[in-house]
């Protein structure tokens, strides 16, 4: 099985397997950090779904949460790392720190009065905003998912603000404390779960983890925030909002808000059409988003947020500037499909290993995590397509290109709406199947809507710096190592029997992962090799030469 991007492609050039040790080293601070987030975040919804599992109150923290969280999504990483790193790390790159120092002083300014404002607005006008979270919702259902609402808005103002210190950090090539510092909310909320969780209601104990929640996010801040005013000597307030470079960053933050807007847009499409499905849709649509995310945020994340400032700080001609980012970014796609194809074959393929290891506990069965499962092998179908956009939107950031990701975006957005609804709602009772396996038709969907976005961006992009993507040969075998590793793991599963869900897991994850990464290297995959030579000096074996995958 091969990519759409891997149509009538020629032999890959030299070019696209650079060495970028630096890059490589903030991939994995990245990734290091990240990991523990995702882990932290894992063991956190695990102790959720053991108090919640299914229930109407789980679908109305997690429905909840999804109105508020826009403010971190629009004024969060994504949008300020694509509009404020690609000039604050150019100033930086130009010894230019004194300027550097006024712009960081004046987008948090910016920032803080915008988010305030909207803060405020979005407590008062919490009861307006269910048309937007879950219009399905009635009764007391909906009354709680009001109040949940109004305390996490206050959450959310905060962590927009640590993503400015992510911002600062990661210009200054500070990866690591960045990425971990919702280890922090994660291990509050945890705290809040078990300290609560035997003796409050459900209702309750949704409103408490809440307050949790903002809690946490007073200390992920509290975490990122020294080190950012130590880079910058001191807490620069500036508001001065008429200075080029503030203007630049305003100016490409509209289409990157823009853009990430319409692809919230898609969430709230799909958590609108799951509100009317059955209890439990909403919450097993979050549950499976988590796990479909994870090595999004892991591989295709990681090299995006290295990559980026890495790539802003590329000068010379235009063909130059070409030439490297180019370099760059074949050699970063190379980087996220070896490790995000065994990931979309895992959830394709043992996605009830994966989700009852992780959520099967206390009011979470194992039907639960077979339904989740369903969700999860829908999302496997734009899972590469997903994490290889990011690099490619990351490429046209650091261009000071956020109009050509907003249009792509606009393009999956409706795709998505349209196939969702057609997927979610008609399609089950079509085929004579239960109507809550709607929400993997979501998920499948989304993926498709995600495949055509990708392929747009890389076309336009080919025809600015030149032709990028992924060998034929090198995704080929990618996807032959993911099958031996899928069907041995199939085996193993079958072998373990009834045991307990965290034991199978165990038992066939670890074997698939290994399979996996010798069936690589003896295909000859560098990434494989230059892998298995690192954990092989870390053994204290000798360093061997290998030819790669050319």
């Amino acid at each position: 099985m091969t990519t759409p991007d891997t149509q009538d492609r020629p032999a890959e050039p030299e070019e696209t397997t650079p060495k970028h040790p630096s890059t490589g080293l903030s991939a994995a601070l990245v990734a290091g950090g990240i990991l523990l987030s995702r882990i932290s975040g894992l063991v956190r919804e695990r102790v959720f779904a053991h108090y919640f599992g299914d229930s109407a109150a789980a679908d109305a923290y997690k429905a909840a949460y999804r109105i508020p969280n826009i403010l971190q999504t629009l004024f969060g990483e994504g949008v300020l790392s694509a509009s404020f790193i690609p000039v604050y790390a150019r100033l930086l790159a130009e010894g230019n720190e004194k300027e550097a120092r006024k712009l960081a002083g004046a987008i948090l300014s910016l920032l803080t009065l915008t988010v305030s404002a909207l803060v405020l607005a979005g407590v008062l006008l919490s009861p307006y905003l269910m048309a937007a979270i879950a219009p399905g919702f009635t009764g007391p259902k909906r009354e709680l998912t009001i109040h949940l609402v109004r305390v996490f808005f206050p959450a959310i103002g905060l962590l927009v603000l640590s993503a400015w210190c992510l911002g600062v950090l990661n210009s200054h090539r500070k990866f690591f404390i960045s990425y971990a510092a919702p280890v922090a909310m994660n291990i509050v909320m945890i705290g809040f779960l078990v300290g609560f969780g035997r003796h409050r209601t459900l209702d309750d104990l949704a409103v408490t983890v809440a307050w949790g929640a903002v809690w946490g996010s007073v200390l992920q801040l509290a975490v990122q925030m020294p080190a950012a005013l130590r880079l910058l000597r001191g807490l620069p307030i500036i508001f001065n909002y008429g200075m080029e470079n503030v203007r630049t960053v305003v100016r490409n933050f509209v289409p990157v808000f823009v853009s990430r807007g319409v692809i919230q847009l898609t969430a709230y499409v799909d958590q609108i059409i799951a509100s009317f499905l059955p209890d439990g849709s909403v919450t097993a649509l979050a549950y499976a988003l988590l796990l479909s995310q994870l090595p999004v945020s892991l591989f295709g994340m990681s090299v995006s947020a290295a990559e980026l400032p890495a790539m802003s700080s590329v000068t010379g001609d235009e063909t130059e500037i070409a030439d490297r980012l180019r370099a760059r970014l074949n050699y970063g796609l190379k980087q996220i499909a070896f490790f995000v194809v065994p990931s979309a074959m895992g959830f394709l393929a043992l996605g009830d290993v994966v989700s009852g290891g992780v959520y099967q506990s206390g009011k979470f069965t194992g039907s639960d995590a077979t339904y989740v499962w369903g969700i999860l092998a829908g999302s496997s179908v734009g899972l590469l397509a997903s994490t290889l956009g990011r690099l490619y939107s990351s490429t046209y950031y650091a261009l000071r290109d956020t109009r050509t990701p907003l249009n792509y975006a606009i393009i999956r957005v409706l795709l998505t709406t349209v196939l969702g609804f057609l997927c979610a709602i008609p399609l089950p009772g079509m085929l004579g199947i239960d109507l809550k396996w709607g929400a993997a038709g979501l998920t499948a969907s989304a993926g498709i809507a995600g495949w055509v976005e990708f392929i747009m961006l890389r076309r336009t992009l080919n025809k600015r710096i030149g032709t990028t993507g992924l060998a034929s040969s090198y995704v080929l075998k990618l996807w032959l190592a993911s099958i031996c590793a899928a069907g041995a793991g199939w085996a193993i599963k079958l072998a373990a029997g009834p045991r307990n869900p965290l034991v199978v897991a165990v038992l066939v994850i670890l074997p698939y992962a290994l399979i996996y990464f010798g069936a690589t290297s003896a295909l000859g995959i560098s990434e494989a090799s230059a892998l298995v030579g690192r954990l092989a000096r870390i053994a204290g074996f000798p360093k061997k030469r290998n030819s790669g995958d050319r």
